[in-house]
């Protein structure tokens, strides 16, 4: 009767985190479609009267080719840099704890505060990106998961999501030319602002079920009489206690490490490098630069496909045998549609942070905890994915070189520490405090941090712009 009712339990609450979910990602697929509607509808209407050759094109402020002219400033001790190490610092430890980079805030601190131009802050800002995730995933390797002998990266939803994540960024670096400055600075406001809420107000959830969670633990440590491995509460969220043996740093490394899935990644990130160091030296528009363009979808499909069919065969034997055991950390069943809509969740957090110039984490982030994923693992696989994506970029930037050397070497090696501290500080807090839900409010606030500067930033940018009577309208990709 117990193991009837768990299960029953379990299936509702599936289907309500599918089903808020699915609301979820309605919200930001309808608001992001009528802000380029209404953006589509001021062109159209716009264009008889306006005469766009007198109007030089204008690319986006967080795209990383949005500045025509080159600014380096050189790496001195002064109060930019100063001001540079902190916020950075900072940014970089609370935003790989949250699982989302921090990009909405190192680009307009490296540009108006240091004085880089958008194009270098915004590859420099992949920089830190990189270093951070890079030192966290470190970290994380060296930690158990909380609740379950499993690694701590979900390297199921890794694969799930990576490929298409990174489809969709070259999806949305080659939207960002296109669109006007002004829809992307109201698709910041629109997408940082529902996601921040949504994780907050999650968090304020979680926080309520730890606060239940933790009482009635007090109440059995009271009662001597009762059975320790007495159910407590039946909530979304697993208990927050370690219930497995304590592993040295050693044998949590050699246990979280998964050659296969790190192999797969590996090779996928290698594919796309491949590919966009072709399309850059080729020219824009040509059949070659589409070719290359075309190439990225069949990578990406497959690699989806192939762990898609693994995820929809396990879960059809566990179904098949009446065993509701997760096969993953996400609450979900893993039919054909729930597996189309994450391919479509990855395909639009991509798109969204490649238009950004903010990268993948932003979406992915709050779309882990989503779909069911506990804090810690969400943080941790979020993590791993955006070092793959974030060091894809370094490279291609490197390679056009898009940024100063020893300042790069620099933000990484500030960004590479506050990592490494930020994950431990707040590993540290979770545990004391057991509240795992400290790493969503985090999330959420970097989320709003980055939707706070960005947006107000960009609208100022797009008040200048209408003050000189700059063109507004969508722009031509295949002019230079």
């Amino acid at each position: 009767m117990e193991t009837t009712t768990t299960n029953t339990n379990n299936a509702a609450t599936t289907t309500t985190t599918t089903t808020t979910t699915k609301r979820f990602v309605a919200y930001i697929l309808f608001a992001s479609s009528v802000a380029v509607a209404a953006a589509a509808f001021f062109f159209f209407s716009s264009s008889g009267n306006a005469n766009q050759s007198h109007h030089r094109r204008r690319r986006i402020f967080f795209s990383a080719t949005s500045s025509p002219r080159r600014v380096w400033p050189g790496l001195e001790a002064n109060w930019q840099s100063a001001v540079a190490t902190v916020v950075g610092f900072l940014g970089s430890a609370f935003g790989t704890v949250g699982g989302v980079g921090g990009g909405g805030v190192f680009v307009p601190l490296l540009n108006l505060v240091v004085g880089f131009d958008t194009k270098s802050a915004a590859a420099l800002s992949k920089c830190m990106i990189m270093g951070a995730s890079t030192s966290s995933v470190w970290y994380n390797l060296q930690v158990s998961h909380p609740t379950k002998e499993v690694p701590i990266i979900d390297y199921n939803l890794a694969l799930l999501f990576q490929p298409m994540l990174m489809l969709g960024i070259t999806i949305g670096v080659e939207l960002s030319v296109v669109f006007p400055f002004w829809l992307i600075t109201v698709l910041i406001i629109i997408l940082f602002l529902g996601t921040s809420s949504r994780s907050f107000f999650r968090g304020i959830q979680m926080w309520k079920q730890e606060t239940i969670l933790k009482m009635e633990t007090e109440k059995r440590e009271a009662q001597t009489n009762s059975r320790n491995n007495d159910v407590i509460i039946d909530s979304e969220y697993e208990p927050l206690l370690p219930q497995t043996e304590e592993k040295s740093k050693l044998e949590a490394l050699l246990f979280n490490i998964r050659w296969k899935g790190i192999l797969i990644l590996m090779l996928v990130w290698s594919s796309f490098l491949v590919l966009q160091i072709l399309k850059n030296g080729s020219e824009t528009c040509s059949i070659f630069y589409w070719a290359i363009n075309i190439l990225q979808i069949p990578i990406a499909a497959s690699v989806f496909a192939w762990e898609a069919v693994k995820l929809w065969r396990e879960s059809r034997a566990r179904r098949t045998c009446g065993n509701m055991e997760r096969v993953c950390e996400a609450s979900i069943d893993w039919t054909a549609p729930q597996l189309l809509f994450c391919a479509l969740c990855g395909l639009l957090g991509g798109t969204v942070g490649g238009l950004l110039g903010s990268g993948g984490g932003f979406i992915l982030g709050p779309l882990l905890l989503e779909i069911g994923v506990i804090p810690q693992v969400a943080s941790a696989t979020a993590t791993f994915v955006m070092m793959f994506s974030s060091s894809l970029s370094v490279v291609e930037f490197y390679f056009l070189k898009r940024f100063p050397i020893p300042y790069a070497l620099y933000l990484i090696s500030v960004s590479v520490m506050a990592g490494f501290w930020g994950q431990y500080f707040v590993r540290k807090l979770v545990k004391f405090l057991k509240r795992a839900s400290i790493i969503v409010f985090i999330l959420s606030s970097v989320i709003f941090a980055s939707a706070l500067t960005m947006g107000v930033v960009g609208t100022a940018k797009t008040i200048s712009m209408i003050e000189h009577r700059e063109y507004m309208g969508f722009l031509n990709f295949c002019e230079n």
